[in-house]
């Protein structure tokens, strides 16, 4: 498993805890552990710039998602094939924002952003009201079994 973490944001914060996060969920959602993800954490210039390239959005944002091979979660008989997931862009100056607003810690912030970006990654959405339900109930599930305490309030993710 190759989860790379390149921080570029001049910001402190726990790559480490990025990594073990993203092991995790690789694990329990069954991606194959020769997989790669790449996380990068960058300044709001730099995030603005990604925003505006990715998305034609102005502004920064907290976490865009770039996926590669588009693989998907896998069974515990058939596990996610082997490849790229892609790419994650994170910037801790706007998470800490909303760990403020949300009133918990930069850290659990990064966590939760970190777990967002990957079940982009493997195709989740939360543009309807379904997809939404799906996904941030599965985020919630994967930040309390990894940080065994309840998971942070969704921001404006």
């Amino acid at each position: 498993m190759s989860i790379e973490v390149n921080n570029e944001s001049g910001v402190q914060v726990d790559e480490a805890g990025l990594v073990a996060l993203s092991r995790y969920i690789f694990e329990q959602l069954y991606i194959h552990p020769q997989a790669e993800l790449s996380i990068l954490l960058v300044d709001e210039p730099a995030m603005e710039k990604l925003h505006i390239e990715l998305m034609d959005e102005p502004g920064a944002t907290d976490v865009l998602s770039v996926p590669m091979d588009e693989l998907t979660p896998g069974t515990p008989d058939r596990p996610t094939p082997q490849g790229m997931l892609g790419d994650i862009a994170i910037c801790p100056q706007v998470a800490q924002v909303q760990a403020k607003n949300a009133g918990h810690a930069l850290q659990d912030e990064m966590l939760l952003l970190t777990t967002h970006g990957i079940l982009h990654l493997l195709g989740y959405d939360h543009a309807e009201p379904e997809e939404k339900e799906e996904m941030f109930g599965l985020q919630r599930e994967l930040l309390t079994g990894f940080t065994g305490k309840e998971a942070p309030a969704e921001t404006t993710l």
